[in-house]
Parts: C-alpha cells; sequence; structure tokens
C-alpha cells in the first residue's frame, strides 16, 4: 500500500511529522507491504533567497509582530521538535527559496533515495543552518546521498525535474491539500499535519485493512502442484 507525503524540507511541522509517522511505520505490523514517496510542496514559492536575514526578524516581519513573540514561537517549535529527537537550530537558519532543493528531492527519487533526500535535507536546513538554495551546497548533498556528481550538477544547471515538482504541486491542488506535512493513504484517506503517532497508526491501520481485502486472491490450482520447502524446513 502506498503511502504518499506532501512535505516541505523548511516546513518544521513536516520534519516532526515525518519522525512521528517513522515511529507509527516502524510498530505497524505490516510495515513490510508499506512504500512511501514523497512529494514536493513549496509553501512559499515567490520566496526570495536571503541568506542574511535573520529567522526570527523574517517570520517577525511576515506575522507583523514582535522579534520577541517570533523568538517565543521558534522556541516552542525547538521544543516541540526535541521531543522526537530532533535539534532545530533556528539561529543558524537560512531563508532561501526551496524549489532547487526539491528538484534535488524529484532527482534522488529516480534513483530510490527519496526518502534519504528528504532526511538530509531537514538535516541541513533545521539543524547545520544551511542555504538550502545554493546550488553548490546541493550538490554536495547530493554526492553525499550516493547520487552521481555529473547527474546532479547538470540537472541543478539544467533546471531538470521543475516539472516533476510543478506536477507535485498542481496534484496536491487536485487534492484539496492546503498545507503540509500532508499523508495520503491509498489515495483514500488524508492526513492532515503531524499528528501524534497514535493517530498515523490508526489512520495506518484503518487504510491497510481496507487496501488488503481489495488485493486479488491467489487461487492455486491443484493439478499444477510442485515440490516445495515449508518453513519448518521440510522440503518434499
Amino acid at each position: 500500500m502506498k503511502v504518499e507525503i506532501w512535505s516541505d524540507i523548511m516546513c518544521p511541522f513536516c520534519y516532526i511529522g515525518k519522525r512521528r509517522f517513522e515511529a507509527a511505520l516502524e510498530q505497524f505490523p505490516d510495515k513490510g507491504h508499506i512504500t512511501v514517496e514523497w512529494k514536493s510542496f513549496q509553501l512559499n514559492p515567490s520566496l526570495k533567497s536571503q541568506p542574511g536575514k535573520n529567522v526570527y526578524d523574517y517570520v517577525a516581519e511576515l506575522k507583523g509582530q514582535s522579534r520577541e513573540w517570533s523568538v517565543a514561537m521558534h522556541e516552542q517549535l525547538a521544543g516541540t521538535a526535541r521531543e522526537v529527537g530532533l535539534t532545530y537550530n533556528f539561529d543558524k537558519a537560512v531563508i532561501a527559496n526551496s524549489f532547487d532543493a526539491h528538484r534535488l528531492i524529484q532527482l534522488a527519487k529516480k534513483h530510490q533515495l527519496g526518502d534519504a533526500a528528504e532526511e538530509r535535507l531537514f538535516i541541513a536546513y533545521f539543524t547545520e543552518g544551511k542555504d538550502v538554495s545554493n546550488q553548490e551546497t546541493l550538490l554536495e548533498l547530493g554526492v553525499e546521498l550516493g547520487l552521481d556528481r555529473a547527474e546532479v550538477s547538470a540537472a541543478l544547471a539544467s533546471g531538470e525535474y521543475a516539472t516533476a515538482v510543478n506536477q507535485d504541486g498542481h496534484e496536491a491542488e487536485q487534492l484539496g491539500i492546503r498545507g503540509v506535512p500532508f499523508f495520503v493513504l491509498d489515495r483514500k484517506y488524508g492526513v492532515s499535519g503531524a499528528q501524534p503517532v497514535e493517530a498515523f497508526t490508526q489512520a495506518l491501520s484503518q487504510a491497510f485493512a481496507e487496501w488488503k481485502q481489495s488485493q486479488p486472491a491467489i487461487v492455486e490450482l491443484d493439478n499444477l502442484s510442485g515440490q516445495v520447502c515449508t518453513p519448518d524446513g521440510d522440503c518434499k
């Protein structure tokens, strides 16, 4: 059963939601039948990268609030992140447009490294304070993931995978997704936000039970039975 997750690597609740979903999936008895696909969702497509801008001041100005309010709000977010084992260093955060980072994730998905790319970019932004709009930074992160340097360099320079990023955004719009993280289970159930682990567990159980019922049954033909080995070591 497929679980699709729309996310932006600059979204604090997306990383928290990732950890909580992973915790639910780890204890899910049928986790081996679950595949996860990350989808691109830019929260602020028109954002101009501002490497020298402090995130506290940026959000305060954006929301029309005081710097003190912004600092307190970010400290609260960092506290929530710590509860799931994450480190948010907002004092290091770089205001950056995430479009090219999403293109890197799309390239990584081609090589079955989508989850690894999502994780690495979250760490780069929230913990390490890297500029995720800088193509040299993205190139090094891509190579670190195990991607071919020449392929990453060519993709970033050419604008490749932009269509895939935009398609994910269009798909989210069609599904009525207005915020992230957003989890879609088997294209039947939607879970919005960084829900508690128990909520993800319940959603997985319900969606998987229905998915399992919809799978075609395997009918063994009596006249085509051959020699087999069973788990108890009996071969005949």
